[in-house]
């Protein structure tokens, strides 16, 4: 008799979860995706229109069945908690994280709603998931590279356009999240015999971080891979050529809008596995089950009319080497 409950029990209880299971994938639902960012973006941020434009395919669709609830700390890396805390409260399916620094204030404010995190950073150093493979607990994501920050390649690559350049420039923002990118960079340097000049932009003054460039006689910039360097591309491509400063950044699109070099993933197709992870997610996966993604490979991109204008010759071997040239 006692097994016969025990059965019964067992049963109801696998019905009762495969009816809530029904009830999360029931048309006409609407489900909360939140979205905590370090910034503010401007009118041309890929992301504000490359996320929803990707959910799109994979049938989430904003005023349909799908709200995105956006939060932003507005650089101030000290608000993140509190706008973590404000997702949580609003009942989100899943957060996605822009940066170690969400990632961190996201798994802090929950352990129950899933988490997609996005970066460039090393997420099992930071004790964010166990590993990549099973990350164990509720957060998942996307990394922007496949080995760290890419530092060493993309200082290789400037050594070889600008030879003669030995002190060269890495500009970060303010963000103190940027702290891992600058040790890769300043060990690749180490490494390679080259002098670098950690230059910040405080308060997005780049015309100052530019002239403190020229002053420090910096002969090229790699621009830090993060959010500050997305919105604001546009300004940092034009001082590097009122400057004369070779650039190397790390998506293809900021080469496409006048950048000298990239060596990177693709964000449209960051954006793409990002949005996958979501979609599954609201289909009830568990992200402790979801590897964590990496770039497959990595794309060398040089625009030929920004190497032309700066009066800089790419080596044939170099061009050879590119998956994608800019005429």
């Amino acid at each position: 008799m006692n097994h016969r409950r025990l059965f019964m029990r067992a049963t109801a209880s696998s019905l009762l979860l495969a009816a809530a299971r029904s009830r999360a994938q029931t048309p006409g639902r609407v489900y909360v995706l939140g979205w905590l960012r370090p910034i503010v973006p401007s009118g041309s941020d890929l992301y504000s229109t490359g996320l929803p434009r990707a959910l799109r395919p994979l049938g989430w669709v904003e005023g349909q069945n799908l709200r995105i609830e956006v939060r932003y700390a507005e650089g101030q890396m000290q608000r993140m908690p509190a706008l973590a805390r404000e997702l949580v409260a609003l009942g989100c399916d899943a957060i996605i994280a822009g940066g170690s620094g969400a990632t961190r204030a996201a798994k802090e404010a929950t352990s129950t709603i899933p988490i997609v995190m996005i970066g460039n950073f090393d997420p099992v150093a930071l004790g964010f998931i166990a590993s990549l493979g099973r990350p164990g607990g509720n957060v998942t994501g996307v990394l922007a590279a496949a080995d760290g920050s890419l530092a060493a390649k993309k200082l290789e690559l400037l050594t070889q356009v600008v030879p003669r350049a030995r002190r060269i420039a890495l500009l970060v923002s303010e963000d103190p999240n940027l702290l891992l990118q600058v040790q890769n960079t300043q060990q690749a340097a180490s490494a390679l015999g080259v002098e670098l000049r950690v230059v910040r932009a405080q308060a997005q003054d780049y015309g100052a971080a530019f002239a403190t460039m020229r002053a420090e006689r910096c002969g090229a910039v790699l621009v830090a891979a993060a959010s500050f360097s997305l919105r604001d591309r546009q300004p940092i491509i034009e001082l590097a050529a009122k400057h004369q400063l070779p650039s190397i950044w790390e998506w293809p699109e900021q080469v496409d809008d006048g950048g000298l070099m990239s060596c990177g993933a693709s964000l449209n197709g960051l954006i793409q596995r990002q949005a996958e992870l979501v979609s599954r997610l609201f289909k009830g996966a568990k992200p402790a089950d979801l590897p964590v993604e990496q770039p497959s490979s990595v794309e060398l991109v040089i625009n030929l009319k920004t190497a032309k204008a700066l009066g800089l010759t790419i080596p044939p071997a170099l061009l050879l080497r590119a998956d994608r040239v800019i005429e």
